[in-house]
């Protein structure tokens, strides 16, 4: 396997986790808590992170952080709960799925990335394989929903380019800014849940297991994993493993919860599938320089360790060409 193919597949484990969360918080979950699950998912994985590091931000950091951990966190995570409480699940999938579209134009616009004919393609088929996953005949539009869902999509895909615009500071591990951008994005969280929701819910051993899974597993760990890709990946290949999130979730739906995955479903499955392929191809005329290769020890060394210490300074956007990516959880989460 290549060097990049092994970046590539370590980012995509990111939204294969993500595509899980329907699964688990329609079976293990307390119904209709949309925001404390999203400030449980944030909070504990971003402090926990802290405590691991023992790094807190300088400077500008400060305010950088708090900037990417709303975008990315803060305010995606309720404006995408929001969509799918006022959408069919089929419905939020689709505005979701326009993320990579999103993130194209972006990074064209402050990370200098033109776009080629052959990403805008694959990104359109994209999004149409994954309506003929999720879409549903008869499916309603409800405008403040539609709205709900482009807004959580543009606002993933613009921490997504910050993320990589900005880098992070020198000496600062991934697992330490994971861990701001997850503790910044649940303290914008934790007001709008105890307003809008009230006082926490009463929990059983099953509410803590599946939260505990989506606090380190899918949002601790994954989001390690989707911001280490950030950094070393450019935005033309990455920006289409979000689908892969949905497809997870369709897979899991048909296996653990008895859901009929039909002869268009599976086309569906297919065109996505292929334009996520399709999207990590380099163009010829790229000189790129490869990143250092990325086993599964090192990843593991990185997160067992306590304090982060790097010996050489991240590269910043205009001296190594990388990938960015969205997160289309939205098209994996339902009512």
């Amino acid at each position: 396997m290549s060097r990049k193919a092994a970046v590539v597949a370590l980012t995509a484990l990111a939204p294969i986790s993500w595509g899980s969360t329907y699964f688990v918080t329609t079976e293990f979950l307390p119904p209709d808590r949309p925001l404390f699950t999203g400030l449980m998912r944030a909070l504990p994985a971003g402090l926990l992170l802290l405590a691991l590091t023992r790094k807190l931000p300088r400077g500008a950091w400060w305010w950088k952080s708090a900037v990417l951990g709303a975008l990315n966190i803060g305010a995606f995570f309720p404006l995408l709960f929001l969509a799918a409480y006022r959408l069919p699940g089929g419905i939020a999938g689709v505005v979701g799925s326009v993320g990579p579209l999103f993130v194209v134009g972006l990074a064209a616009l402050f990370l200098g990335e033109k776009p080629t004919v052959r990403t805008l393609l694959a990104a359109v088929a994209a999004a149409f394989g994954v309506s003929l996953v999720v879409l549903k005949a008869g499916a309603a539009l409800d405008t403040v929903g539609v709205l709900a869902g482009l807004l959580s999509a543009l606002s993933m895909s613009a921490g997504v380019v910050f993320t990589k615009r900005w880098g992070r500071p020198e000496g600062v591990g991934a697992l330490a800014l994971t861990g701001w951008q997850l503790t910044a994005g649940g303290l914008v969280i934790l007001p709008i849940a105890f307003l809008i929701e009230g006082a926490p819910p009463a929990l059983t051993g099953t509410h803590l297991a599946g939260y505990a899974y989506l606090a380190f597993g899918n949002t601790a760990v994954s989001y390690f994993l989707w911001f280490r890709g950030i950094e070393r990946l450019s935005a033309s290949s990455v920006t289409l493993l979000g689908p892969l999130s949905p497809l997870t979730a369709a897979i899991i739906g048909w296996v653990a919860l008895g859901q009929t995955l039909g002869t268009v479903q599976l086309l569906g499955m297919a065109i996505a599938f292929g334009a996520t392929l399709a999207g990590q191809l380099s163009p010829r005329a790229a000189k790129r320089t490869e990143p250092a290769a990325e086993t599964a020890a090192e990843l593991a060394a990185e997160l067992a360790a306590g304090p982060v210490v790097e010996t050489e300074p991240f590269s910043s956007t205009e001296e190594k060409a990388q990938e960015v990516s969205m997160d289309l959880e939205g098209a994996a989460v339902r009512r």
